[in-house]
């Protein structure tokens, strides 16, 4: 496996999604808890030695995967070179390195050739694939027979904001989520897909389907007012030109470090997300 060590400046962009998908996997961390557990028990007497992450982004799946299972070794693939080697610096950190392989690889373009493997964790990855039907049959193909596929999607992006902001402007979120949701059905027309046929169809056999619900109230951890921050300056630069002025004004104000209104100065911030996993296995 190619195992990419050379530096790569970063864009603005790449930068500001790596920091988010590092809040996203610290606050949410309990759903990772849960997942990796729920995976050793199907493993049960046969634990993962080969695992693949496919489209890996910072390594939150890779690191907790592997401190699950502490006999594996895994591949990391994603696209982002920065971001495979923010993984590496994790990695290093929790003594994890010397068990990680990485490749850099569009996964819309010719798919890297892999070794055959145990486990292939796909977290919030195959609704980004041009064609996840071909992905999921390349998958297969990598998997050894009685292999498990882990695939975990969202439906949205978390929402974090009462109803009443206090502008006057009820329902700002809602309305945020709802001009996102008509632009990335255009862009993104496989996120909210229900995985579970077109698991089937690719010869997996579908083991669980599980939802899980997160929500998080106040008092709150520092990294979730972050996280907060971070997924609407993100939206943030999708929406602008698509909401109202009064409803942009709202969101100018939220993100307004010097102002008044920013969202880490709100005490009425949650966290609330909804996430979807299926299992399922190669025969």
């Amino acid at each position: 496996m190619a195992h990419h060590t050379h530096h790569h400046h970063a864009s603005d962009d790449e930068t500001g999604m790596a920091e988010l998908l590092d809040l996203d996997a610290e606050v949410l961390h309990p759903l990772l808890t849960e997942m990796t557990a729920l995976l050793e028990e199907l493993a049960g007497d046969t634990p993962p030695r080969r695992i693949l992450d496919l489209g890996s982004g910072t390594g939150a799946g890779t690191l907790a995967l592997l401190q699950r299972f502490g006999e594996a070794e895994a591949v990391a693939v994603d696209a982002s070179e920065s971001m495979l080697l923010r993984l590496h610096e994790k990695a290093r950190e929790l003594g994890l390195a010397d068990r990680i392989h990485t490749v850099q690889a569009d996964l819309d373009d010719e798919w890297p050739p892999l070794d055959t493997v145990d486990l292939v964790w796909a977290s919030a990855s195959l609704h980004h694939l041009a064609d996840p039907d071909r992905g999921l049959r390349e998958i297969f193909a990598a998997l050894r027979p009685g292999g498990l596929l882990a695939v975990l999607e969202l439906d949205s992006f978390p929402r974090f904001l009462p109803e009443d902001l206090g502008f006057g402007r009820p329902g700002f979120e809602e309305r945020c989520h709802a001009a996102l949701a008509e632009q990335r059905g255009h862009d993104l027309p496989d996120l909210g897909s229900d995985w579970g046929p077109r698991l089937s169809r690719a010869g997996f056999a579908v083991k669980v389907e599980r939802v899980f619900d997160v929500e998080l109230t106040p008092p709150l951890p520092a990294a979730a007012g972050r996280y907060a921050e971070a997924t609407l300056r993100r939206g943030g630069a999708r929406l602008r030109g698509l909401l109202s002025p009064d409803d942009q004004a709202v969101l100018d104000a939220l993100l307004d470090e010097g102002g008044p209104h920013h969202v880490l100065r709100r005490t009425d911030l949650t966290v609330r997300a909804t996430r979807t996993a299926w299992v399922a296995g190669r025969p």
